[in-house]
């Protein structure tokens, strides 16, 4: 089961690089334990691009590594306190994309102008403001987690993102989604004239129309065909 799980975690490592969430050796990724001991996650000090299964390991919710090497990132309290408030969530995603960044800098609410703004909105992306520096307690974990209550993604501003689902899969699909959703409302903006987006309704219908879970299950396979051989 482990050696799945390190394998999963390295892939979903170099998909979020490939799709622009690199930012030198931060950012991670990581799934629920299946023993309820903690997260597999990345080791520290590695780009996204570099992580390999011998690079993941086992953090229980104190920050103890359990199994595995390497240093231990020092935000792990994001995954575990979110997965201890979310049963129903597996995975988690923390990057710093730099269009969702800039974005949530504005102050500006993400707008469904694009097909990937809907996965998530409506409701409004939630955004935390307690901190922009780094999570490194369980009281600034368990913060984060209430604020993204039962949503996909929030926005750690001037900070990061934070993507959540039942499995990597789907959580890293989700991490990329918002990316193209900020960085389209970006471009949008910067074209001038009036922005136009979709009411609530049509938003929630294009959701299930493209982003059923077979569809996202198949953007995961495009996603990790992209990758270098």
């Amino acid at each position: 089961m482990s050696i799945d799980v390190r394998e999963l975690v390295a892939t979903s490592s170099r998909v979020l690089a490939a799709a622009g969430h690199g930012d030198l050796i931060w950012g991670h990724a990581s799934v629920r334990d299946a023993e309820g001991r903690g997260v597999w996650i990345k080791s520290a000090e590695w780009s996204l691009d570099e992580v390999t299964a011998d690079r993941v390991h086992l953090v229980d919710p104190d920050g103890t590594v359990l199994s595995g090497g390497g240093p231990r990132h020092s935000e792990y309290p994001i995954h575990t306190e979110i997965m201890a408030a979310r049963p129903d969530v597996g995975a988690v995603v923390h990057t710093h994309p730099p269009h969702a960044v800039a974005l949530a800098a504005t102050g500006q609410p993400l707008r469904p102008v694009s097909h990937a703004a809907n996965y998530f909105v409506p409701p409004a992306v939630p955004r935390f403001t307690d901190t922009a520096d780094l999570v490194l307690t369980p009281e600034l974990g368990r913060s984060v987690a209430l604020t993204l209550a039962d949503a996909r993604a929030v926005f750690l501003v001037n900070h990061g993102i934070v993507a959540v689902g039942p499995t990597l899969q789907e959580a890293t699909v989700a991490a990329v989604l918002l990316e193209r959703a900020c960085a389209q409302q970006i471009l949008t903006q910067s074209a001038g004239g009036w922005p136009t987006w979709s009411p609530p309704e049509e938003s929630l219908a294009k959701r299930e129309n493209i982003y059923n879970a077979r569809a996202v299950s198949a953007v995961w396979d495009h996603l990790v065909r992209q990758l270098p051989a």
